[in-house]
């Protein structure tokens, strides 16, 4: 392998190769007119193989398919896991989808977590993620056979065309296991050892990888060999490793013809063929500058964008985008979609239900025959968790303990004149599930007294899941009386006097306790009223929504009554039966069965505790033997459960069963466990037509029930439906397709005295036709009447009249909807597909939450999750319902486990109901909000989901895949020709976008002058003693003022030195690197008396040499500056050691520092004579982290000066506060060049200086009387965050903001205008003016365009109350294709902006198309230009890049005035007329800021500015303090800053998808969760997010958790 190097290919042909392989993708070339076309491209750079034989190229083996027999059952281990529990149909058809999945297979990036985030170490991170887990010898029949082949071809010696796929293999597994030493210790398989020997022997970590790795590219040798049949005059052995990123996408793995393409991906990661040493699964790479960035960052990245190159839905459909509505991508109905085709349904009718001559006429004459003729007869036995008999329970005493209940209700609550319960009232019964005997008494009670029983469940905390729903109910029912037991009442939570505090949205309630020993005993001539079953209410049973409302359903006493007879005719109770019941006895079958329908035969009812069932699943089996009884109500975890704790029991034998009633046998997974059980326990007496399956509702009470068959008669058949068409909401038997199969089993017929249709799911009642699903209605008087106090739902539930297609109603009784989805099969038997409350619609097809549930189980059934434990809903995100599973986790599951369960979930979703999963979420065991009885509370998860509370430890989000609606991406128009549109000042019938500030007027005393030098010198002369300056400290003290004459002294000194020590020329550029103060304005004037240009620079950070000190130095060096003037700790600290770890300290220009200055003065000052020459360099890093340097001459910085002296009125009797970085832009003119040109005083406050005190400025500003004051964004962030809460104080300190005309933020961005109004409103108490806070704009080709508001005496005659006229609302969406569209505010995509200022005197503006160059019309989106006599005369580069100065300092427009020489700003705006006049009676005309073109990023054709995003993002979870957003080979990755433990880093992921898809159309590729403070932040407060994106990618954040959107 050593002895053939590869040859690098040249970049051309690298090109091709890339158009070809889009080509290929398009489908615009043939497999294998590409294959051809590639290998001539490539053929002349691969050396000739020695001695191979051309023909030998045609060998070909069979393929070995993955499902071969004999090879499964090789695999099989024997014992861990038994078949007797896999009968489950449904769990082969999921290993079958995934097996299939194998060979088309998509490699999916792990995210990566820090460790504190591990709960186990997981495996090196290289591992590639879908290890199929068949490989520990699970018996899930796909193991890992797919590189098994590569033994076979060992014996014979190996033909070279036969082992060249192994070679490319092998070459990766001995790289892998350089990278890592101690991966895993597996021994190898069987099936992977050939490939571990050939490895260099490498051993048992090598076969394992090589296990992981066949399965993961998929590459079995005959890939390879077709592969290679096309070229063979070249081998592929030294290529790079095949790309675990990619997958092979061959449709049929059969025959052996069709060519397989290994698909690299094109471009910047295609590293096809160089030979790099890998660590891991890291893919050397280059980023766009082609820099190669070798990370493991870049290499999931590379993996996502891979995995998403291949579409696996249809591509989105063509369709015109009206102008400004971008239409979401409608699914239009396919034709060729199943309908349905059978004829209309008719009404199936129960059989009469028999009244027979002894039932009794109410149920409370039942129990009081019972209770007098047989009081010994045994009612209920209750276990204890052992298992022991706690008591028992006889009729007696059930009837003696009832009526001393009723009489108790009526006669000794509240006083004889007001009773607190009267007949008719409502009682919430609140008893635990281990005590049915109380509850029973109870409920018996209160039908005795006539009183309407709600039972509830116990409220274990103040603030239980869904408790406060159940308040609502019990308010609405207006109960004000509880009963609860002796036990119960004990265990409530109580309050520290002992009382029952009030629960979450309870009404206040008096706790009754029912015990006999607690009641008095009633008169010896009282006796409850016992009539016949009449319409009153019986009881109220409570309903949980899918939203988690909680409903009452009203039923009563005759309908209990009539059910009771219809469940004893159907399953043919008798007296004194035994009847063991594992149900919850308060509601539903438990209820029915247990409680109701015993009663009315003298039935005798075991009672198991869901308690004892946690610690014996077996306890219900052993008390049918104990007991022999003849029917048990179970459901069907029961019997799973049972299956798995049965060890051989001798002594079982279920003989004595004649029914077993399923309670929830209509659910899909039902009918896996009645046949694994049934397979078991046949053995021991259990007969197959004992299973009763049922189907009920809250609503219609029990909907079917299977009856108990003759011994030995035929078992039902099953139905066998397609999935696909059941998604369409029809029935089709399927016989091709046996993955994609839902197997049902029928719940019997219709109840005796009752009728059932089924109709249609929306709209109008229809009947639905023989072979479609739809809800199935019911109509007898056995079902609930109404919904408690809710008349409109009632009517749509309980009082529907079904109609046949001409429009007639099927009967003139009315049904009642059962909630449940089905139809009626062959023989009038009933079918249940699921419930209307599991129903998503995602994409127009229908999916059954329980379906989607089975097959989640079926993946890895008992080994990952546990059964119950897994939820499944839908969100709305972007128009569509958006699935969601989330389960819970085994405690003891690593990283790679989940990882991979979750990886093939989505597979195996995909491959059997063709959905896509949105998120997949895992959370630790035991966490999610649970219901009273242990199942998962459904509504409150996914209120927890989308409030970012659920805390997962795993996250996986397919958006990629889902979202499918998304508009379609933009193609540019071409513009309009220049001829067409330019008419007079209109550009396609608008105005053209321009303005103008005002003229520069008359000329000033001190405006003759041409130099700021000169400026000083005469102040010096004529007001010598005006103080210039004032410095502030943190306390608020003077540290220190510079008189006119004292400035110019200092100058004076300065400029001795710089000719005395530096022996300087004019023009030698001089670096001065100061702290904010007196120091560097006096610098700045010695420099320009000696003649030097001097630029500013902002010292090192002495924490943070190592990042801050660069910077430094390279704007030294490429400034080209000669010395570096600076104070004494400075120079110390830049030859300092830490120093020198950081640059090299060696290559300083002289450092001079100025703290002891000389007395003499220069011989004599300089004067310049050019006024165009250099007067400073203005240097400043970009937030794209470019560094820029502006040449900034004589000429413009005295127009500059003059320009700001008469916008902002500035003269000597003026003060100024000014709290800016003294170093570039607006900010240093402001601090150093504006008062000695103008005359004012400055009070200089050093932003640093906030830390320590944030109260600082804005004391300053009121002590002072300041007018006039300017911050940065950063400053003013610092006032509202660290003074929120000390206004109350600060105004007892008698601070006052009312004399503030004007407070500038100085800014070069869009005005952040959420930030200005909650600073406006925050200290509007201390006297702020609403108008007062405006903003500036300036760049780097002109440092100030626009500066300071309105006047407020201009706008008080408009009344301040009116809306703020310079802000506008625009349509988001419209911006996005570089458009304007002004809406109103607070309508929906809306984006406020505001402003950016007044245009300075002397400026002119226009707006131009950046990609034409053409001006635009009003209101149209475009670049920035402005030309003024203070823009900028260059940028100063020292390679002389003349280009991209010319184009940005002197551009020229297409058409129209092609004279002007303009400088582009490089930023979008607007210019809009407003309805304000300026102080000459013009019309003011708007300048508003969008962002900054080099900012925007280009996503699916529209531009997105980043901070639109990251304002979504912001607002989606109180943890989220700050957000970045960049993109990555058109990924967007989005990085977001937790404020919160770490736990919540993976709630933020599918909160941050969610707003992004909303608000934005875009699909979040990477979502990487960091600690405060990691996202870089530039002096101006701006962030720097290529800096970010560069450290991402270098894989130096450090970040809590990645993760990577599929």
């Amino acid at each position: 392998m050593a002895d053939r190097d590869p040859v690098p290919l040249p970049a051309e042909v690298r090109a091709k190769l890339a158009e070809l392989e889009l080509e290929l993708s398009e489908g615009d070339i043939t497999q294998k007119g590409y294959e051809k076309k590639r290998s001539k491209l490539i053929g002349a750079y691969f050396p000739q193989t020695q001695g191979m034989d051309p023909a030998m190229g045609q060998e070909r083996r069979t393929p070995v398919t993955p499902s071969s027999s004999s090879r499964y059952n090789r695999r099989r281990s024997s014992g861990s896991r038994d078949e007797r529990y896999r009968s489950d149909v449904h769990t082969e058809a999921v290993q079958a989808a995934l097996a299939k999945h194998k060979e088309r297979k998509m490699a999916v990036p792990m995210p990566s977590k820090r460790r504190s985030l591990v709960v186990q170490t997981s495996m090196d991170a290289y591992t590639p993620p879908d290890t199929s887990s068949g490989s520990d010898g699970e018996g899930q029949g796909e193991g890992d056979e797919e590189v098994g082949g590569d033994g076979e071809e060992e014996d014979g010696g190996g033909t070279p065309s036969s082992r060249e796929g192994s070679i490319v293999m092998e070459h990766w597994i001995s790289r892998a296991i350089q990278g890592t030493s101690s991966t895993t210790t597996t021994s190898s398989t069987a099936s992977s050892s050939s490939s571990s020997t050939r490895s260099g022997g490498s051993g048992a970590a090598g076969g394992r990888l090589a296990d992981v790795l066949a399965q993961h590219v998929h590459i079995s040798a005959q890939h390879h060999l077709r592969h290679h049949h096309h070229h063979r005059h070249k081998t592929e052995n030294h290529s790079a490793p095949p790309d675990v990123t990619s997958y092979t996408n061959n449709t049929s793995n059969t025959s052996a013809t069709d060519g397989i393409q290994v698909e690299r991906a094109p471009g910047p990661g295609s590293a096809a063929l160089r030979q790099t040493p890998k660590y891991g699964n890291a893919e050397l790479m280059e980023t766009g500058d082609g820099v190669p960035v070798s990370s493991r960052v870049s290499a999931k990245i590379q993996q996502l964008v891979n995995t998403l190159k291949r579409p696996k839905r249809p591509p989105l459909r063509e369709f015109f985008v009206d102008d400004f509505e971008e239409l979401l991508e409608v699914q239009q109905p396919d034709p060729n979609l199943p309908k349905a085709e059978g004829a209309q349904m008719v009404t199936m009718c129960g059989e009469q239900l028999g009244v027979v001559t002894n039932w009794p006429p109410s149920l409370e004459a039942a129990l009081q025959r019972w209770g007098t003729i047989s009081p010994k007869a045994p009612c209920l036995t209750i276990m204890d968790t052992n298992g022991k008999p706690l008591y028992v329970l006889t009729y007696g005493k059930l009837w003696s303990r009832s009526v001393k209940v009723a009489y108790n209700l009526l006669h000794k609550l509240g006083t004889k004149q007001e009773p607190l319960v009267r007949p008719g009232d409502r009682v919430a019964l609140v008893f635990p599930n281990n005590d049915p005997g109380a509850f029973m008494t109870a409920f018996y009670g209160c039908l005795l007294a006539e009183v309407v029983p709600v039972p509830i469940e116990v409220p274990l905390t103040r603030k239980d899941a869904g408790s406060q729903q159940i308040g609502f109910l019990l308010g609405s029912c207006g109960v004000t009386v509880a009963l609860t037991s002796d036990a119960c009442h004990k265990g409530l939570p109580k309050s520290p006097t002992g009382e029952i505090p009030q629960f979450k949205g309870w009404p206040k309630v008096l706790w009754f306790v029912t015990e006999s020993k607690h009641l008095s005993k009633p008169p010896r001539d009282w006796f409850p009223q016992i009539k016949d079953a009449n319409q009153d209410t019986a009881y109220i049973e409570y309903k949980t929504c899918k939203d988690g409302g909680v409903l009452g359903v009203t039923v009563t006493r005759v309908a209990m009554l009539t059910h009771c007879q219809a469940l004893t005719q159907s399953c043919s109770y008798t007296e004194a039966e035994t009847i063991v019941n594992v149900l919850d006895f308060k509601k539903d079958v438990g209820l029915w069965h247990a409680i109701l329908t015993s009663v009315m035969n003298m039935m005798h009812v075991i009672s198991i505790p869901y308690a004892l069932m946690k610690v014996n699943p077996l306890s219900w089996i052993q008390k049918v033997c104990q007991y022999k009884a003849r029917v048990a109500c179970v459901k069907s975890r029961d019997m799973h459960w049972a299956l798995v704790a049965h060890r051989d029991q001798r002594d079982v034998n279920l003989s004595s069963l004649r029914m077993l009633v399923v309670a929830d046998g209509s659910n899909p997974w039902s009918i896996s466990s009645c046949d694994a059980f049934l397979n078991v326990f046949q053995t021991k007496g259990l007969k197959p037509e004992v299973i009763c399956p049922c189907a009920s509702s809250t609503e219609a009470l029990t909907v079917a029930i299977r009856r108990p068959l003759e011994e030995g008669s035929t078992p039902p058949n099953r139905g066998v439906l397609s999935m696909q068409g059941l998604s369409h909401g029809v029935i089709r038997v399927d016989s091709e397709e046996k993955l994609s199969v839902l197997t049902l089993q029928d719940v019997g017929s219709v109840m005796p005295g009752g009728m059932m249709c089924v109709v249609k799911l929306e709209g109008v009642p229809q009947l639905c036709k023989t072979d479609e699903i739809g809800e199935v209605c019911v109509c007898t008087v056995a079902t609930g009447s109404s919904y408690y106090g809710l008349a409109g739902m009632t009517k749509n539930t309980f009082e529907v009249f079904p109609v046949s297609n001409n429009g007639t109603p099927v009967s003139e009784c009315p049904f009642t909807r059962t909630g449940l989805l089905g139809f009626i099969g062959p023989a009038g038997l009933i079918f249940v597909a699921g419930k209307m409350d599991g129903l998503m619609v995602v994409g127009g097809r229908r999916h059954n939450a329980d379906d989607i549930v089975a097959t989640a189980l079926a993946v890895e059934p008992m080994k990952f999750v546990y059964r119950g434990r897994i939820a499944v809903f839908s969100i709305t995100v972007l128009h569509d319902e958006r699935i969601v599973v989330v389960a819970e986790q085994r405690p003891d599951s690593t990283e790679e486990d989940s990882f991979q369960w979750m990886s093939r979930v989505l597979q195996a979703i995909d491959s059997i109901h063709q959905v896509g999963v949105y998120c997949l979420a895992l959370v630790p065991s035991n966490t999610l909000p649970k219901t009273p009885l242990g199942g998962i509370h459904l509504s409150e998860t996914k209120q927890l989901f989308l409030e970012g509370a659920l805390h997962p430890c795993n996250v996986l989000m397919c958006p990629h895949t889902c979202v499918t609606n998304l508009p379609k991406p933009r193609q540019k128009q071409p513009e309009i020709g220049p001829a067409s549109v330019m008419v007079g000042n209109l550009v396609s019938g608008k105005r053209i976008a321009q303005a103008s500030g005002r003229d520069l007027g008359q000329i000033e005393d001190n405006d003759q002058f041409l130099f700021l030098s000169e400026v000083l010198q005469w102040r010096a002369q004529s007001t010598p003693e005006h103080v210039l300056y004032t410095l502030l400290n943190s306390r608020g003290t003077i540290a220190s003022s510079l008189t006119c004459v004292q400035l110019h002294k200092r100058a004076e000194k300065i400029a001795a030195v710089l000719a005395e020590r530096g022996h300087l020329q004019d023009g030698d550029h001089v670096a001065l690197v100061y702290p904010p103060g007196m120091d560097l304005i006096a610098a700045f004037y010695g420099c320009l008396y000696a003649g030097c240009v001097p630029i500013t620079v902002r010292p090192p950070h002495p924490q943070n040499i190592s990042t801050t000190l660069p910077t430094v130095k390279m704007i030294v060096e490429v400034s080209r500056s000669v010395c570096v003037m600076t104070s004494q700790v400075i120079s110390k600290l830049l030859r300092s050691k830490e120093a020198s770890a950081a640059v090299d300290v060696r290559t300083w220009p002289p450092v001079i520092d100025t703290d002891d200055l000389p007395k003499k003065k220069p011989p004599l000052l300089y004067k310049p004579s050019d006024p165009d020459t250099l007067a400073y360099l203005d240097f400043s890093v970009s937030t794209t982290g470019m560094l820029a340097g502006v040449k900034m001459s004589h000429t413009a910085t005295s127009a500059f000066c003059r320009s700001i002296k008469l916008q902002c009125e500035l003269y000597p009797s003026r003060e100024v506060a000014i709290c800016l970085d003294p170093y570039c832009g607006l900010g240093f003119v402001l601090w150093c060049l504006c008062s000695v040109y103008s005359g004012h005083q400055s009070i200089l406050i050093p932003p640093s200086e906030l830390e320590a005190n944030p109260a600082l400025w804005l004391s300053a500003v009121s002590q002072y009387k300041v007018r006039d004051t300017f911050c940065s964004y950063s400053v003013m962030e610092l006032c509202t965050k660290g003074l929120g809460l000390q206004t109350d104080s600060l105004k007892a300190r008698g601070l006052d903001l009312s004399r503030v005309r004007t407070c500038v933020v100085v800014a070069e961005e869009r005005p952040r205008i959420a930030l200005t109004q909650s600073f406006s409103k925050l200290f509007k108490d201390l006297g702020l003016h609403p108008r007062a806070v405006s903003t500036s704009f300036g760049c780097r080709v002109n440092l100030a365009i626009c500066l300071q508001p309105h006047r407020l005496g201009k706008l008080v005659d408009q009344g301040t109350s009116g809306p703020d006229p310079t802000t506008v609302f625009v349509d988001m969406r419209a911006l996005r294709h570089d458009r304007v569209r002004l809406v109103e505010r607070g309508s929906p995509h809306s984006l406020p902006l505001m402003e950016s200022g007044k245009i300075l005197p002397g400026v002119r503006i226009i707006i131009a198309n950046p990609e034409t160059k053409g001006p635009m019309g009003e209101s149209h989106l475009g670049e920035i230009w402005v030309h003024s006599s203070h823009n900028a005369s260059g940028y100063f580069t020292v390679y002389g890049d003349e280009m991209l100065q010319s184009d940005h300092f002197s551009s020229r427009l297409s058409f129209g005035d092609t004279q002007t020489v303009w400088a582009r700003t490089g930023y979008l705006g607007f210019l809009r007329r407003t309805e304000l006049t300026d102080a000459s009676g013009e019309r003011h005309d708007a300048l508003y800021v969008v962002g900054a073109l080099e900012e925007a990023m280009e996503l699916r054709g529209m531009r997105y500015h980043p901070i639109d995003i990251e304002t979504s993002v912001i607002r989606t979870h109180k943890s989220i303090t700050e957000c970045a957003v960049f993109t990555w080979t058109n990924l967007l990755v989005v990085v977001v800053e937790l404020d919160g433990s770490e736990q919540e880093a993976l709630d933020l992921v599918p909160l941050v998808t969610n707003v992004v898809l909303e608000e934005h159309y875009l699909i979040v590729g990477v979502v990487v969760v960091v600690d405060i403070g990691v996202i870089p932040i530039n002096s101006r407060g701006e962030k720097q997010r290529m800096h970010l994106r560069d450290g991402f990618l270098a894989d130096q954040l450090d970040p809590i958790y990645v993760a990577y959107n599929m």
